[in-house]
């Protein structure tokens, strides 16, 4: 067996799956996408030609997107597929499809300029949660209590100059006990799940959240159930805010990172991914 494993830097998850082939005496290539280019009008590069399956672990979303839509169109088998890697990777597809499939999920507006966005927090009511349509580790998220912060943060965003920041995808606040659930999904199965807790309002593991293990109770497999029905199975990162009003998704994420649940887990987060390949091989 033969596993490519496209990436850029190799992070502690990484290393977790190399040592993983490695005691599985599987066959490892590594594929950095800052290097490799793929010509499209001529046949696969023989190297990753000969990978039975390729796991996509590009930090990067656009690079790891990009090559794993040319590798598909070669014929091989990517995980995650490059259309679960673009719907988790944007958050207004990946909020959209939760509601429209009626799976618990926090209030969100989509707002095209900065007097339709003010507007819609002022009606969702302060405090709201200003996110980057694209992103992920917590970043360029702002929680906005007033209308002046509104205004300027608004206004901000607005002359920073990508498109991106003229998309406003706001969420309302939740006030969550100190903590929220990340679930790692491998195939159709929550194999573990972590409490991230934080004296901070952001809870992210990567922003200092510190892991604790959580069981995965009936109310959370239920939710999760219906995500992978919804999205389709794959490797994911599902993270849960515990509200008044029952758990509710809050993001899915197709580019997970496990090195903090690996902390606390009963489970070989590593290994059981390395199974779940075997599980899907194109030979």
């Amino acid at each position: 067996m033969n596993i490519g494993l496209l990436h850029t830097i190799i992070r502690e998850d990484e290393k977790k799956i190399i040592a993983a082939c490695e005691k599985q005496n599987i066959t490892l290539t590594r594929i950095d996408v800052r290097k490799h280019a793929f010509y499209l009008t001529e046949k696969l590069d023989p190297i990753i030609q000969d990978c039975d399956i390729i796991l996509d672990r590009s930090v990067s979303l656009s690079k790891g997107l990009i090559a794993a839509y040319i590798l598909e169109g070669y014929g091989k088998k990517v995980i995650n597929s490059a259309s679960l890697v673009e719907l988790c990777g944007d958050k207004t597809k990946t909020s959209l499809l939760l509601a429209r499939n009626n799976i618990p999920t926090l209030k969100t507006v989509i707002a095209l300029s900065e007097e339709s966005a003010l507007e819609a927090i002022e009606q969702l009511g302060y405090p709201v949660v200003l996110k980057p349509p694209v992103g992920s580790w917590g970043r360029l998220l702002a929680k906005i209590n007033d209308r002046d912060s509104a205004e300027a943060i608004l206004e901000h965003k607005s002359t920073l100059g990508s498109y991106q920041h003229e998309i406003f995808y706001i969420q309302e606040y939740v006030k969550k006990p100190g903590r929220d659930i990340r679930v790692v999904v491998v195939g159709k199965e929550p194999i573990a799940a972590m409490y991230r807790s934080s004296e901070h309002w952001i809870t992210n593991a990567a922003r200092g959240g510190e892991p604790t293990l959580c069981k995965i109770t009936t109310e959370i497999r239920s939710i999760i159930d219906k995500v992978i029905t919804t999205f389709g199975e794959g490797l994911m990162g599902i993270d849960l805010f515990e509200t008044e009003e029952g758990l509710k998704v809050v993001e899915v994420n197709a580019g997970m990172e496990f090195k903090a649940l690996s902390q606390v887990a009963e489970i070989d987060i590593a290994d059981t991914i390395i199974d779940y390949l075997k599980q899907n091989l194109t030979y």
